[in-house]
């Protein structure tokens, strides 16, 4: 197998996140977002069948993980446990700059109309 190179701009999914599928693009079983949330804004509550992890590199967010509400900083890393109702929202005056590591090949996600924290 080769090296793949990808540019996050070819895996824009919207105009604050970037999708990187693994199975899709490079044949591996890992799936990763590039997230840049704006302050004040949010991802709403979902699940996955499989653990997420969040690596923050920047900014400030709050995640409410099924009971807990976890405020976190910069280099900070948050795991999810699979069918955990998730989300965040950056609660800083910067960008809240996340790379998401979803432990499957394509993404699987169920969203709720719940906000977090």
């Amino acid at each position: 197998m080769s090296p793949n190179h990808l540019s996050l701009d070819t895996l824009r999914l919207s105009p604050t996140a970037s999708l990187f599928e693994g199975g899709r693009h490079a044949g591996v079983g890992v799936t990763m977002f590039v997230v840049r949330t704006p302050p004040g804004e949010f991802v709403r509550l979902h699940t996955h069948p499989y653990a997420e992890t969040f690596v923050l590199l920047d900014g400030n967010g709050r995640w409410t993980a099924g009971d807990e509400v976890i405020e976190a900083g910069p280099e900070s890393i948050i795991t999810v446990p699979p069918d955990t109702l998730h989300g965040f929202r950056n609660t800083g005056r910067e960008s809240l700059l996340l790379v998401s590591v979803h432990e499957s090949p394509t993404l699987i996600q169920e969203f709720t109309d719940g906000e977090p924290a």
